[in-house]
């Protein structure tokens, strides 16, 4: 099957697919989005992605939206494409409407989601690590809310490409560290697992809860806390945790090496527990 799109209920192959110049998402970045995995042809954690995407459209103040209908209709576009491994991108905006700042009066939401193959690479990066660098936090204020606004993101991403570099890990001016450019962010330091507490300032991340989670089944001692970059460079291990990006190692950072420049114990383990969830 060809990777597919929905456009407010009509599905496409994906080049097919259009939507009006006047989308709200497209002038304004006035939508959110999720990005739900599949493994084994089974969508993983889809009550918690909708449970987010629920709150973002609450957080911006979007008009009532039936979730469980997107839900199903998600699902079956799913289906449709029968990948086993897909990304399944959602993202809904306040709608169309001629451009004007205020909210549009009485617009439906418009929704649209496309499904692709997953193609892992050989060696995955998750078995070398990956360098990356760090980069002032230009974000807005509510990182918390998974919308579309995601320029700093991108620029940064692409500072670290540039760079021969992986990622970017987002540092905030007085020096705290955030997260990476599209995950959250770990370091192992005394024997501790530290990342950073839920505020406004990063996401709440599913993989970051499902690897907490794990952190306590296996008895790792965890502080949801704030650490600098001095801490951040003398981890004995630093990995980033996303959707895609599951586990991921970091093994040098603006060049430094993390601990002893390989991948370490905690990230194979806590790796391998996000697998053995993703398998029931």
């Amino acid at each position: 099957m060809p990777e597919l799109a929905y456009v407010n209920g009509r599905i496409t192959p994906i080049e097919d697919a259009l939507v009006p110049v006047e989308d709200r998402g497209y002038q304004f970045g006035d939508a959110v989005y999720e990005v739900i995995a599949s493994y084994g042809g089974k969508l993983f954690c889809i009550d918690e992605h909708f449970a987010r995407l629920d709150r973002s459209m609450k957080e911006l103040r979007f008009p009532k939206v039936q979730v469980d209908e997107i839900r199903k209709a998600a699902a079956d576009l799913f289906t449709k494409a029968d990948f086993d491994r897909a990304g399944v991108y959602i993202q809904i905006s306040r709608g169309v409407s001629p451009r004007n700042h205020a909210f549009p009066a009485n617009v439906p939401v418009q929704v649209v989601m496309t499904v692709r193959k997953i193609e892992e690479k050989k060696p995955s990066v998750r078995e070398t690590g990956i360098c990356a660098i760090t980069v002032e936090d230009f974000r807005w204020g509510r990182c918390d809310i998974k919308t579309v606004q995601l320029l700093p993101n991108v620029l940064a991403k692409q500072k670290a490409l540039d760079a021969g570099c992986y990622d970017a890990i987002f540092v905030s001016n007085e020096g705290i560290v955030r997260e990476g450019s599209s995950s959250n962010l770990f370091i192992l330091t005394g024997g501790v697992l530290k990342t950073h507490p839920l505020t406004p300032d990063i996401l709440p991340g599913i993989t970051r809860a499902l690897v907490l989670d794990i952190c306590l089944e296996k008895k790792y001692p965890v502080k949801e806390c704030f650490f600098d970059k001095s801490e951040l460079y003398g981890s004995d291990e630093v990995f980033l945790t996303g959707t895609i990006t599951e586990v991921l190692p970091v093994i040098k950072i603006d060049g430094r090496t993390v601990g002893n420049g390989k991948i370490g114990s905690a990230a194979i383990t806590l790796q391998e527990g996000l697998l053995g969830r993703l398998k029931k």
